[in-house]
């Protein structure tokens, strides 16, 4: 008959159950446990891993991808964590600083990005057309195009959107950076912009860039230099 020495049977009130007059059920029983209760526990404590967070609350200018990084030691592993809190994440590249994430632990293998990882952009106003017949061109001055402009769906796009290009989806600048959110060229070849296009890119495919931007490396790439 197995019996529990004085310290394994340490009450947490200060009493000790001797192991001359206990059997290991008697000692259970003492401390108000029952065998299952003491074996569940046990499983429990050898399920857990150590060092593994099982909680993350967000902190303001986090991305999926950051979190990943700390948790993981691996950006790219963002899709666990997405997979594991989709009942409480809309969208990929929108945590909210307080929301407190499940940290499962890092799968063999990591599943795949959601379709679509920011909402669907606006489709852009449509410019006034003048009923007016515009004065005939001169040889030497061709009339300048007229540029519609996006403002975006509000909130950090449209902060960005205001500073960089002021909503116009097709300017470049002196330094080559193009678009509603002035991607350089390898920026916006780096975050699945399609090179053939840029420069001549649509609203749409500007704000599939930029969500992929935001999942995968937050508001760095912004934050800094236009204070959104």
């Amino acid at each position: 008959m197995l019996c529990f020495s004085p310290q394994a049977l340490a009450s947490p009130l200060g009493t000790h159950v001797t192991a001359d007059h206990a059997t290991a059920s008697d000692a259970l029983a003492r401390l108000g446990h029952t065998p299952t209760q003491v074996l569940s526990a046990i499983r429990q404590a050898m399920a857990a891993k150590p060092g593994q967070p099982a909680k993350y609350t967000v902190r303001p200018g986090d991305s999926l991808s950051a979190i990943a990084g700390r948790v993981y030691h691996d950006q790219a592993a963002w899709p666990v964590i997405y997979w594991a809190n989709r009942g409480q994440i809309r969208w990929a590249n929108d945590i909210t600083p307080g929301q407190v994430l499940r940290i499962p632990a890092k799968p063999a293998r990591i599943p795949g990005a959601p379709g679509q990882l920011g909402p669907a952009p606006a489709p852009a106003p449509v410019a006034a057309v003048s009923t007016s017949t515009p004065p005939p061109a001169s040889p030497a001055y061709a009339a300048p195009q007229t540029v519609s402009t996006y403002s975006g769906s509000g909130g950090y796009a449209s902060c960005v959107i205001a500073r960089e290009s002021g909503g116009n989806a097709q300017v470049m600048n002196a330094t080559g950076h193009y678009g509603l959110y002035q991607f350089s060229a390898s920026t916006w070849a780096a975050y699945g912009g399609n090179p053939a296009v840029f420069g001549n890119a649509s609203v749409a495919e500007q704000n599939r860039v930029f969500n992929n931007a935001l999942a995968a490396g937050g508001q760095s790439n912004w934050s800094p230099y236009d204070g959104c």
